[in-house]
């Protein structure tokens, strides 16, 4: 019994300890947060250049008047309206500092036209203390108590695209604090990070005017930065912009595998550091591998990896009896540089997000069967043409509602070298083809669903085996935020 007595008065002991140090869980991480953490990253890596000098209105023109500076704030008086930048801005990432008073309101035009109206013929990022008393009111809801109402509608709540897009809210600081935000706009692609958080994360494209109101610059694709007043003081400070332009088709390589600015190396010259084997065909199923099993089919797909690819003289070989070469990493938006060469009759491809495919293949190359005449007429030249290689490379083959063919041909012969820029903003892709636009800004539909389901955000990229022997070099990344 004594010594049941001093077990159990241990135990006690133990848990009492336990209790108090134990720490209570930790809340769920909210996936607003968690989303910001990608391109907070990549803007880490950006040049970013400053739009209000913390002196004067340099750089800016319009209401002059209404606004000022005080301190190194930029003020937007009561009453004052519109301040644009001089300079045009296309695809860029902006960040600032802001601080309403009570029912503030203001905005951020981006795209505007000279003297044009923010939210009409560009786009209206909105800037408000929508918990603001001019905005609502407490009331009684039976069953439910006090209520507090607003009549705003969601498209006009703080971050929200004026009229299109509306914003999650939850995560503005209280009046009279500092507020951090930051816009990105690149092609269609509009994403708003309010401390910390994303509350914006829009396709212009896809989506309908939800106001009701004629929004003409909502395909804008470059314009004016707008600091558009409406009547009260809000203050803002540390203005600075990063360019996100798409970089020049006919940018190269600084050395053999060497990666200009901004871009880094996929490939190293060297060895197969950061690539990986195909785990599975069906990108579908190879998603769904998990804990034993996709440690077996990775290692088996390295296997064969290195049985087939090889390094020799800063070129990536493949010896076509293996199967498709991955990246370790998953990319979502991106700009890519790349060198391939193929030998006569050959047959390849990139995909993107584990998805086919920008193709690569021989234009010239007839498909005569053995024993057979090469066609001797233009019928029997089309007919030998009928899955579209005359075509030439670069095209979304897979494609069946978008466009899938190249809109010229471009392909240096069989044995030389030919290069891709290739442009991936959400599911829209764009590929010159030494220096040639061949592909402009068209969707990539996702193979695996039959073009039933969307892409996935982020997959590895792949060199496609197809039975013949391929050859790759100067692999450049950039990464978009997204």
């Amino acid at each position: 019994m004594s010594r049941l007595r001093t077990g159990l008065a241990a135990l006690l002991v133990a848990l009492a300890a336990f209790r108090a140090t134990a720490q209570p869980a930790a809340p769920p991480a909210d996936p607003q947060v968690a989303a910001a953490e990608r391109p907070t990253r990549i803007l880490q890596r950006a040049a970013w250049q400053p739009l209000f000098n913390g002196r004067d209105l340099a750089g800016w023109r319009g209401d002059t008047a209404g606004y000022t500076v005080e301190e190194g704030v930029l003020v937007c008086r009561k009453g004052g309206k519109t301040l644009e930048t001089e300079n045009e801005y296309g695809d860029f990432a902006l960040t600032f500092e802001f601080r309403l008073e009570a029912s503030g309101n203001n905005g951020i035009g981006i795209r505007v036209p000279k003297d044009g109206y923010p939210s009409r013929d560009g786009l209206e990022i909105q800037i408000l203390d929508h918990d603001g008393p001019l905005y609502g009111q407490e009331a009684e809801v039976p069953g439910a108590g006090k209520q507090r109402l607003s009549w705003l509608k969601p498209w006009q709540v703080h971050g929200s695209v004026y009229g299109i897009a509306p914003a999650r809210t939850g995560y503005s600081k209280p009046v009279g604090e500092w507020n951090t935000e930051t816009i990105i706009a690149i092609e269609d692609h509009v994403m708003v990070i309010l401390n910390g958080a994303v509350i914006v994360d829009a396709f212009l494209d896809d989506m309908a005017v939800i106001d009701g109101s004629p929004h003409p610059g909502k395909s804008n694709r470059r314009g004016h930065i707008v600091l558009a007043g409406h009547d009260d003081r809000v203050e803002f400070r540390n203005l600075s912009v990063s360019d996100w332009s798409p970089t020049p088709a006919t940018l190269r390589a600084t050395g053999a595998n060497t990666p200009p600015p901004g871009f880094e190396a996929l490939f190293n010259g060297h060895d197969l550091t950061g690539w990986k084997g195909l785990a599975h065909g069906d990108a579908t199923a190879r998603r769904a591998l998990a804990g034993a099993a996709k440690e077996e089919a990775q290692a088996k797909a390295d296997a064969t990896m290195k049985g087939h690819w090889s390094v020799a003289d800063g070129v990536l070989r493949y010896d076509g009896k293996g199967d498709s070469l991955c990246t370790q990493r998953d990319y979502g938006d991106f700009e890519l540089f790349l060198d391939w060469k193929i030998p006569p009759g050959a047959d390849s491809g990139i995909y993107l997000r584990g998805t086919p495919q920008i193709q690569i293949w021989d234009p010239w190359d007839p498909r005569v069967e053995p024993g057979k005449p090469a066609p001797s007429t233009p019928e029997a030249w089309v007919a030998q043409f009928s899955n579209g290689r005359n075509l030439g490379s670069g095209g979304l083959w897979n494609n069946r509602q978008w466009r899938n063919m190249p809109l010229t041909l471009a392909d240096r012969k069989p044995g030389q070298w030919n290069t891709f820029f290739i442009r991936m903003v959400g599911e829209k892709v764009s590929v010159w083809l030494n220096d040639t636009l061949v592909v402009d800004r068209v969707k990539l539909e996702d193979y695996w669903s039959k073009g039933v389901q969307p892409l996935p955000r982020a997959d590895q990229i792949e060199l496609q085996h197809h039975g013949s022997e391929l050859f790759f070099r100067n692999l450049f990344l950039r990464e978009l935020p997204w």
